[in-house]
């Protein structure tokens, strides 16, 4: 553990190396602000160093970490495009590499998990609506006011993150 209280890679691990076990750190301190599970970040991080594509099993042994968990991982970071099958010929494992286009990740995540909820938030506000609207006096003045103040927030970021996504030159 550190300071944080956060468990932390053992440098002195024999399957990971110093810089191994520091970029996977520095991934899971971004996936702790993002609060992603941990293993995504580990994977993602030992993926992004790793000088050649590993398999799911490799990952498995070298992070210590479930075989569930690293295929949820895998399969959160492929839907995300932060990682990439690749065949690697008289392989008959399939093998995986990090893509490192920071604006492609971002765009990315910023389509599946802002965009979509923004996009799916209109029947929730419709439900506050409803429900407070059954309110009486300041509480009710309250609520819609607060309502209002949601529909413009969603209003706004729906327009703003196209462009965000155009400036980042992700389709």
């Amino acid at each position: 553990m550190d300071n944080s209280g956060a468990k932390t890679t053992d440098l002195s691990d024999s399957r990971l190396t110093p810089v191994e076990s520091e970029v996977i750190e520095l991934f899971v301190q971004f996936a702790r602000a993002l609060s992603l599970p941990r293993s995504y970040a580990e994977i993602y991080g030992l993926l992004f160093i790793s000088p050649s594509p590993l398999t799911q099993s490799e990952l498995e042994e070298r992070l210590q970490i479930s075989k569930g968990s690293t295929s949820m991982g895998l399969n959160f970071l492929e839907n995300l495009g932060a990682v990439r099958a690749v065949q690697i010929r008289d392989h008959r494992r399939t093998h995986y590499q990090a893509v490192a286009e920071l604006r492609h990740l971002v765009g990315s995540f910023l389509r599946q998990h802002v965009l979509n909820n923004l996009n799916d938030s209109g029947p929730r506000l419709e439900r506050i609506r409803e429900h407070s609207s059954a309110l009486t006096g300041e509480a009710k003045a309250h609520a819609h006011a607060r309502l209002e103040l949601l529909k413009s927030w969603c209003k706004n970021s729906r327009r703003a993150l196209p462009f965000l996504l155009k400036i980042l030159g992700d389709k």
